[in-house]
């Protein structure tokens, strides 16, 4: 091998390299000082109809010249989570502040069911609905008191967990998501949430499957008595196999046996 053209070839390929990454920052910079610098914005990843909710599948963040990004445009995708488009957005559209909303009382709420899922209203009062501290978004277990002898005999009677893990879609007319904004400011409102927003309201929204909807329909109405809220942890969605209580599981065997003495010398009675 000829060391001496082996080493010529060398500079001169590097000599080359270097002129064309010359050329390549130099019309870079050309493009910069043209257009502006590249800046994030979000686009949509798919077609978005008009009143869809928005979520991380349906964007995607990308780069641009700064004079190319539109000043409503929004720069990431956390600033449009649990957002719903007011009109259709095609895909590669960047997606601005007047073409989305928050879902709340303006929008309805039956965009905020899920598929296949129904909406059902109950009136409650604060010890049914943990001191209305329930609020939008909650997960809750609806326990009933299920007695076939209309009070006249306790014995039979018993509380059932009817139904478990069940989201909470709005008390009264405050909705999932609808959250108070506070200090608003243009693109730099707080949106901040306290307890006692959602305290001032008599009925619960749940999110039912069709099938539970009639179970609640039945419990309430051939029961006549109005079902409790249990509240439980968002992150917990394990269902517990529970069976019924009933008296004899608050009192015991022995004073079971004796409230049955006492009944049955009392009927006797009469």
């Amino acid at each position: 091998m000829n060391t001496r053209a082996f080493t010529l070839a060398l500079v001169i390929a590097s000599i080359a390299m270097f002129m064309v990454y010359t050329f390549i920052d130099e019309r870079e910079q050309n493009f910069k000082t043209k257009f502006g610098r590249e800046v994030p914005v979000v686009i949509a990843k798919v077609d978005i109809q008009e009143l869809e909710l928005i979520d991380d599948s349906k964007l995607q963040e990308i780069s641009v010249p700064s004079s190319f990004k539109h000043k409503h445009a929004f720069n990431s995708r956390e600033e449009l989570k649990n957002t719903i488009a007011t009109v259709p957005i095609l895909k590669g559209e960047q997606i601005t502040k007047p073409r989305v909303t928050y879902p709340g009382s303006s929008t309805g709420l039956s965009r905020q069911i899920s598929l296949g899922k129904r909406a059902m209203s109950i009136t409650i009062t604060e010890q049914q609905a943990v001191s209305k501290l329930i609020k939008p978004g909650d997960r809750v277990d609806v326990v009933g008191v299920i007695d076939f002898t209309s009070g006249s005999r306790k014995d039979l009677s018993f509380v059932h967990t009817v139904l478990q893990d069940v989201l909470v879609l709005s008390t009264g007319i405050s909705m999932t998501n609808s959250i108070p904004l506070i200090g608003i400011k243009g693109a730099n409102a707080v949106r901040t949430m306290k307890l006692n927003t959602y305290s001032q309201y008599n009925t619960v929204t749940l999110e039912l499957e069709p099938y539970q909807v009639q179970k609640m329909i039945y419990l309430i109405e051939e029961t006549g008595k109005k079902p409790f809220l249990i509240l439980r942890n968002n992150n917990d969605d394990k269902k517990v196999a529970l069976k019924g209580t009933r008296m004899f599981d608050l009192v015991g065997k022995e004073n079971m046996a004796k409230a049955k003495s006492f009944f049955s010398e009392k009927y006797k009675k009469q």
